[in-house]
């Protein structure tokens, strides 16, 4: 008996002995080029490289030379419009094509599932020359609403999907219960299930919001004027030039534009609670 509680003790300790080293290890990946970043962000003078150094003089210059000597205000504005747009649209979309996929049948149900993961496995880059003729067509190169589109289009195929299966774990007995009621199609739908999906909600807005920061595929593509460019795009500039690269710059304008996926992040975390339908049903 002390033999199997000396094995027990010993097997616990590894675990957690290599739960934690795992822990420790990602955090370093994780943190280390966030610390470059910062570090590179509040130098005092231009770099040619990044680097990480605590010990050189600390100044807000940077930050002030994005705001007064560079068109990065205008790249953020940009970037702010698209990106809330694309949630809001994306969200619209995506939360009534779930639903529906969900709690009615329909005749061609099916097939269009399916045809939306077929179209989830072409790559953007396959679609760019029609993205390009397609906004020459429309005249919608250099536009903010037709990269919006192609944001929110881009999205809707997969998480339709993960909105479905999310819309599957409310139980029906809920919608039946309040039919009975007299609650009607809407009612059902914006007062009973709504809430119960709040944490998928929470998750498709952050994406959503996510994604016109991080993409320059497209911006780049179909944006031409400086002026109208998004931060991605904006900040490339920096250092796409090899002899005069402004590394400091683009750390600073970096750090800025995490600064509203961040408090998006923290505005939403309190809906990234799961098992909400399990407390729905008791009582």
């Amino acid at each position: 008996m002390k033999a199997l509680m000396k094995n027990q003790k010993f097997t616990r300790f590894w675990n957690r002995f290599f739960t934690y080293a795992f822990l420790i290890l990602l955090s370093v990946i994780i943190l280390y080029p966030l610390l470059i970043t910062a570090s590179s962000a509040f130098r005092e003078s231009n770099i040619v490289s990044f680097q990480l150094d605590f010990h050189s003089h600390w100044t807000l210059d940077n930050f002030r030379q994005l705001f007064t000597q560079t068109l990065y205000p205008e790249w953020y504005k940009n970037t702010l419009i698209i990106a809330v747009a694309t949630m809001v649209l994306q969200i619209v979309i995506v939360t009534l094509a779930g639903y529906t996929y969900s709690r009615y049948r329909f005749k061609g149900r099916k097939y269009s599932l399916v045809f939306f993961l077929i179209i989830q496995m072409v790559p953007t880059m396959a679609a760019l020359t029609a993205f390009y003729v397609l906004a020459n067509i429309l005249n919608a190169l250099d536009t903010y609403w037709f990269l919006t589109l192609l944001y929110v289009g881009g999205g809707i195929p997969m998480n339709t999907w993960l909105m479905k299966g999310y819309f599957d774990t409310v139980p029906r007995d809920l919608d039946e219960s309040a039919r009975i009621d007299g609650a009607g199609h809407l009612r059902v739908f914006w007062q009973i299930v709504l809430p119960l999906v709040k944490p998928m909600l929470a998750v498709q807005a952050l994406w959503a919001f996510m994604g016109p920061f991080g993409d320059y595929l497209l911006a780049k593509f179909l944006l031409r004027t400086p002026e109208h460019l998004t931060v991605a795009v904006g900040l490339q500039q920096f250092i796409s030039n090899p002899t005069q690269q402004k590394v400091t710059l683009f750390a600073a304008g970096a750090i800025l534009a995490a600064l509203p996926i961040c408090i998006l992040f923290f505005f939403l975390q309190k809906n990234f609670v799961s098992g909400l339908t399990s407390g729905g049903t008791k009582g």
